[in-house]
């Protein structure tokens, strides 16, 4: 059998490898000790799974393999920030991030990993550098779950403490990718493996209406964020283009985050971009103050990051701390979220180092 009819085992869960087991006339249990294998103990060698059968770690390595994600580079900025470029099994490639927080005394105390769920992205924001790649391919889970995983290791090597959070906002848009990404939510949450909670991952979307519904009916216990950038419909429809469609509107995002709420009883957080003369006016303020109400939320406001070749300016600080005081004013919830990485093309609407083919 050729390498490449060979399954990836790195696209299952456990289940699905306990399915595979049964498929080849083994207990089921024999996938759940793949599954702590490959997930739990990072092994892809089957010569190396010693709890498994000889002759069935032999007729593994005739149908299987365990696909890996290859790091090609690795930069650290002064703030600590630490951006991986990492090679897929297709040739093509992504980044991770990882971004620590210090406290008073410079220790990390929380390390979270901004994880890419795409090569490239499909929605096309004009404004942001990924989106200009367009589409390329989806990650699988495994290639997914394994971003963190390395990131943890670097982690623990440099700041002796491993991920704490994850946010899905790194290169794509994660629920054009859906089917894989919750089974790489499954992945980071199984005892065996990273174990990290439900509530410390983050979704962040351009505001897929359908999906978020989903996301509320399948129960799944991860935070949202919608990446809003503009508070009316022509504005936003200006930059960006998934907000033409009447399914992915604003007012379709208003009535899939209602519903999302009355699922789930949990807020949404808006990620809001300021763009000098675009978005940062006091009437923005105030529309965005209305959106802000459809549901209980609080709205993060960050500065842009500039991308070459994108003709957008950043808004200056007095400018910000006026929008900041309008909101206030209208008892909205708001924080500035700080660039981190930036001097990596490390930060929000950055990532796109990436090979096109």
């Amino acid at each position: 059998m050729e390498a490449t009819d060979r399954v990836d085992l790195k696209t299952m869960d456990e289940g699905d490898l306990r399915a595979f087991a049964a498929s080849l006339d083994e207990p089921s249990y024999r996938g759940q000790q793949l599954f702590e294998w490959i997930y739990g103990k990072g092994v892809t060698d089957f010569s190396a799974m010693t709890s498994l059968p000889k002759d069935w770690r032999q007729a593994l390595e005739a149908c299987a393999v365990v696909e890996t994600l290859t790091v090609v580079g690795r930069q650290r900025d002064p703030d600590g920030t630490v951006k991986v470029l990492f090679e897929l099994p297709s040739g093509r490639q992504a980044e991770t991030v990882l971004i620590p927080a210090f406290d008073a005394r410079g220790e990390a105390q929380r390390l979270t990993v901004c994880v890419s769920s795409q090569v490239g992205c499909a929605m096309g924001c004009t404004f942001c550098a990924t989106g200009q790649m367009g589409f390329r391919e989806n990650l699988t889970a495994g290639a997914i779950f394994d971003q963190v995983a390395l990131m943890d290791r670097i982690g623990r090597a440099l700041y002796d403490r491993p991920v704490t959070n994850v946010v899905f906002m790194g290169m794509g848009e994660p629920l054009l990718n859906y089917a894989n990404v919750v089974k790489a939510m499954g992945l980071l949450t199984h005892e065996s493996t990273l174990h990290l909670s439900p509530r410390r991952i983050t979704i962040s979307t351009v505001g897929l209406s359908r999906r978020i519904r989903d996301l509320a009916d399948d129960g799944l216990r991860t935070r949202l964020a919608v990446s809003l950038h503009a508070p009316d419909n022509d504005t936003r429809s200006a930059i960006m283009p998934v907000n033409t469609s009447e399914k992915t509107s604003l007012p379709a995002l208003k009535e899939a985050l209602q519903y999302y709420h009355a699922e789930t009883g949990r807020p949404v957080t808006y990620e809001y971009c300021l763009f000098e003369g675009v978005n940062d006016q006091m009437e923005d303020a105030d529309r965005l103050a209305q959106v802000a109400r459809w549901i209980p939320s609080k709205v993060n406001l960050l500065m842009y990051n500039p991308v070459e070749g994108l003709n957008f300016a950043r808004t200056d600080e007095a400018q910000l701390n006026r929008f900041v005081q309008r909101l206030v004013q209208h008892g909205v919830t708001v924080t500035v979220r700080q660039s981190r990485g930036r001097t990596i093309d490390a930060a929000c609407g950055q990532l796109a180092n990436a090979s096109a083919s």
